[in-house]
């Protein structure tokens, strides 16, 4: 497995899609290299961000491979394999954790059965079983329907193929499995707006959709934190949340696959049934993040910045 040490930024990137719908490979390999150049130390390729769940099994499984290879072991690829259904997770799984260059597979909480505490002990117990790599919780009740209790968390964090979570709730549970789980168990926020409050609490970093446009910021940000200079790396975070909460005011990524069309990069339409923004959505939004009521429809500077 790749050295988490410094994946403090991991992106959510998302899946650029060329005008035929087609996922759009010399694209995904152009935004990975911005990405990396302005901050990122990690991926999670396939998650929410990224559309999966409107992918078929071959592009998926296409789409894991290319990155890899795109990546080449220079960070942390974590690719999502998660569904409702254990089985199927399983099988899924133990097929990704055969690609060379994938480092942890994202399995949700299976959503619309809505487990149990003990139905969901079990059902990552079995995708464990299986699997070839170490897994990753992704536990995001708000999109589930069903949240993972913390002492669920600390229990499954002692299965030594489970090595972390993306945990997408208070920081009261944050702050809960930073104290009880073992040293070397990763804990990432999901959420943007808690980047810096996890990461002093004792959360390993974010995983973040922000950074696709904000990485240079996000990055100064937490190596202002890691020199001491608290102050300079709250003030970024202050700077960031509003703009944070600008990308998620329609469904994600509609937002951020906007803003990084207007800045010249790659990322084409959403597919349904997730829209792509209009031209009035396209004005709140740009207006939301502190530009002009037609920024979105020009090209922009490629890092907007914290101001």
């Amino acid at each position: 497995m790749t050295d988490f040490t410094k994946a403090d930024l991991i992106t959510a990137i998302i899946t650029p899609f060329n005008k035929q719908g087609n996922i759009d490979y010399p694209g995904l390999e152009k935004l990975t290299e911005h990405l990396i150049s302005t901050g990122s130390r990690g991926f999670v390729i396939g998650g929410t961000t990224g559309e999966t769940p409107t992918m078929t099994h071959d592009e998926k499984i296409k789409l894991y491979t290319r990155f890899a290879q795109i990546i080449n072991g220079r960070v942390p690829v974590i690719a999502g394999t998660g569904s409702n259904n254990t089985a199927q997770t399983a099988e899924f799984t133990q097929e990704v954790g055969q690609i060379p260059g994938i480092d942890l597979a994202l399995v949700v909480t299976p959503y619309y059965n809505k487990p149990n505490q003990r139905g969901i002990k079990s059902h990552f117990a079995a995708v464990a079983e299986k699997s070839k790599i170490p897994l990753m919780i992704y536990n995001i009740p708000g999109r589930t329907g069903v949240k993972i209790n913390k002492e669920t968390l600390v229990e499954l964090s002692h299965n030594p193929k489970i090595a972390g979570v993306k945990q997408c709730a208070d920081l009261e549970d944050l702050e809960y499995l930073v104290d009880h789980v073992d040293n070397d168990f990763l804990i990432y926020t999901g959420e943007d707006l808690q980047a810096l409050t996890a990461k002093i609490l004792g959360a390993n970093g974010v995983i973040s959709v922000a950074s696709h446009i904000y990485g240079q910021v996000m990055r100064k940000m937490y190596d202002d934190l890691a020199t001491g200079k608290i102050t300079a790396s709250g003030k970024l975070q202050r700077q960031l949340m509003p703009k944070m909460k600008a990308l998620f005011m329609y469904p994600s990524p509609s937002p951020v696959k906007a803003v990084l069309n207007a800045q010249g990069l790659p990322a084409g339409d959403c597919r349904l049934p997730i829209m792509t923004l209009n031209e009035t959505e396209k004005r709140q939004l740009a207006l939301s993040l502190g530009l002009s009521e037609t920024a979105l429809m020009q090209k922009l500077p490629l890092e907007l910045g914290a101001n």
